[in-house]
């Protein structure tokens, strides 16, 4: 089952989507925890909505709520939001904490291509 897709942005809902689509993927990813209640989550939101755009395919942009896929946050020990999470061949390569703005996150993300 493959996660909704938006845009370029792929909305992760349970942990098998979150295996396949993120831990499987042959792409750099991006994944934002985040929940719907957080000010700083709202804030961030278009900007990783605008490098879901900007991107395209040449990497994956997620997000992972996590009041739905509480399970997923604990095992990455996601314990502020937004928590924003690079992954590279399924493994953890980098993580940030709070809003950044789009330049540094699209930085970020060329650099670990």
């Amino acid at each position: 089952m493959k996660g909704e897709l938006e845009m370029a942005l792929v909305y992760i809902n349970n942990s098998e989507e979150f295996k396949k689509e993120i831990l499987a993927s042959d792409k750099v990813v991006l994944v934002d925890f985040w929940a719907p209640w957080c000010g700083p989550c709202r804030m961030i939101g278009p900007v990783i909505e605008e490098m879901a755009e900007e991107v395209g395919d040449s990497a994956v942009i997620a997000k992972v709520n996590v009041d739905d896929v509480g399970d997923v946050a604990s095992e990455y020990g996601v314990m502020s939001i937004p928590t924003l999470i690079y992954f590279k061949d399924g493994k953890e390569v980098k993580r940030i904490v709070g809003v950044r703005p789009k330049d540094e996150l699209v930085k970020e993300l060329n650099a670990i291509k």
